[in-house]
């Protein structure tokens, strides 16, 4: 091989390690940013109660989330955002509202607290405690 071969060669192949390395380079940093997008988890239910203190809701949530959480029939809030739920049941509220209603900040947010409020189940009566009963005495054998 003549040393012209082999400088080409070891050029091309630094090259081709360069162009790799830039291609799962910029696919991490894709990663990165989707993983960053991600919202935060809801808060976990503790109750079957729903929840009646709209003060609660906030931009990150989504609709179906706030409907689940307040026990608000399926499609309410979407009719009086006037949207279309197929394209919109991912997004946040504040996505919904740079979307739709960009030129009224906190629009979609209050909107959804007074249809939510509006909507409310009636209250349902808390279930009385169980009562655990005393331990029994066994004859012969000491605590």
């Amino acid at each position: 091989m003549t040393p012209f071969l082999q400088r080409v060669i070891v050029i091309a192949l630094i090259i081709f390690g360069v162009l790799i390395a830039a291609f799962f380079g910029l696919r991490t940093l894709h990663a990165y940013g989707e993983v960053r997008d991600h919202r935060p988890p809801p808060p976990p239910f503790k109750t079957e109660q729903p929840e009646t203190n709209v003060e609660l809701i906030q931009e990150w949530m989504t609709i179906p989330f706030i409907e689940r959480m307040y026990h608000i029939h399926h499609g309410i809030l979407f009719k009086a955002l006037n949207i279309s739920p197929e394209d919109n049941r991912e997004k946040s509220l504040e996505q919904i509202n740079e979307k739709y209603f960009s030129n009224q900040p906190g629009f979609v947010l209050e909107l959804v607290k007074t249809t939510v409020q509006a909507n409310l189940p009636p209250p349902s009566a808390i279930p009385p405690t169980t009562a655990v009963p005393s331990a029994t005495v066994v004859p012969g054998v000491s605590p």
